[in-house]
């Protein structure tokens, strides 16, 4: 009998967990990812929206077309509803279906091989043999953490925690359409959204709304996201009878910066779990996609060909965020609504919101193709 059951075992299959099981499993790897949910596109916590990066570098760039809805300006609102409008030449977001884009993603994973057992939790593992053996499961030479900001692999194997957090309610409005359909709606307002934006946005099926503030769990309050609609939503062009048919809520990682450790002796925490997620945007599916498959092909490239060690390089290759996280913290103590108002019109402001929402990159700069584990002839 062979010592390990698999290679791999992937705890979680949102987009971290699913790009590394992707990754590992194109390179030949026995992957088996966990997930427990039954329907990978039940009960969300992303808005899914996906930057040009995330598209054009990573698989997501093959979801279906009907999947995904092309946006290519931001509108920012200053907390009077004054606004101004973003762009850069060539770089677009796009939004999403995102049940059925998690679904989608799920579909690829087993497409290429992986063993996906939904409706199954991560429940405990571990040191066997030189690898891991996880509960319910078998015997693994690595165990991947994409189980979000509370994980229980972090907490089974002693890796760093995310302890600073967003909380983030979003309502789905089936079948509307916004006047401006081309445009991200994002709202900076202390008194709705303290330490974070509202927005609103056509997706592909209709209209999504949503609003995170800063998360503090003996003294903080609920969204009000009903409150923040009605003061915005006709300056954005939401019909005023307009009823949700979907919330999604949840924590979301937000301001710390990565988890450290973030790897030890064949453990290896990736997305929400390591802390991957932009501090100022509190966005960053391309950030966590990146981490997730750059794990699963380290992961292929050590135990193929002898490559580094897979713990050395997630930990190398996840992003530090020092100048976005230097903006958070300041965000976090100064945040008053008069200088955005003041300032709305600014250049330097205008500057600073560009720098966040396009990356400092230039649209029409050439982007390398997706990388994979191995060249398929």
């Amino acid at each position: 009998m062979p010592l390990f059951d698999y290679d791999v075992v992937v705890a979680g299959a949102s987009f971290a967990g699913a790009a590394c099981a992707l990754a590992a499993a194109r390179a030949g790897l026995r992957v088996l990812v966990l997930e427990r949910k039954d329907d990978p596109g039940d009960k969300l916590h992303t808005t899914g929206i996906l930057v040009k990066e995330a598209i054009e570098r990573t698989w997501l760039g093959r979801a279906p077309a009907d999947c995904v809805h092309r946006v290519e300006q931001v509108r920012l609102y200053s907390p009077r509803l004054r606004s101004i409008d973003l762009s850069a030449p060539g770089y677009y977001f796009h939004t999403t279906d995102t049940p059925r884009l998690m679904r989608w993603l799920a579909a690829e994973l087993v497409r290429h091989g992986v063993e996906l057992r939904l409706g199954q939790a991560f429940v405990g593992a571990v040191p066997r043999n030189g690898g891991w053996h996880v509960s319910g499961v078998g015997n693994t030479r690595y165990l991947i953490g994409a189980d979000g900001a509370k994980s229980r692999v972090a907490q089974c194997a002693g890796l760093g925690r995310v302890e600073s957090f967003l909380y983030g309610v979003e309502y789905e409005f089936p079948g509307l359409s916004l006047p401006e359909p081309g445009a991200l709606h994002c709202f900076i307002t202390r008194r709705f959204a303290p330490g974070y934006i509202g927005w609103i946005a056509q997706n592909p099926t209709g209209v999504q709304a949503g609003l995170a503030l800063r998360h503090l769990p003996r003294r903080g309050r609920a969204p009000d996201l009903d409150g923040l609609l009605a003061h915005v939503r006709e300056r954005a062009g939401l019909p005023e009878l307009a009823q949700p048919a979907a919330t999604r809520a949840g924590l979301i990682p937000c301001g710390g910066g990565p988890a450290f450790p973030l790897a030890r002796d064949g453990v290896i925490l990736t997305g929400d779990a390591a802390g991957i997620v932009s501090p100022v945007t509190a966005g960053g599916i391309h950030y966590t996609f990146a981490h997730g498959d750059s794990v699963g092909r380290a992961i292929a490239g050590h135990l193929l060909r002898g490559g580094p060690l897979p713990e050395t390089v997630a930990t190398a290759t996840a992003p530090r965020f020092r100048a976005k996280r230097a903006l958070r913290w300041m965000f976090d103590r100064f945040q008053c609504d008069w200088p955005f108002d003041l300032l709305l019109y600014s250049p330097p402001l205008r500057w600073a919101a560009e720098q966040i929402y396009f990356h400092k990159r230039r649209g029409d700069e050439p982007v390398p193709p997706p990388r994979t584990a191995v060249t398929l002839d």
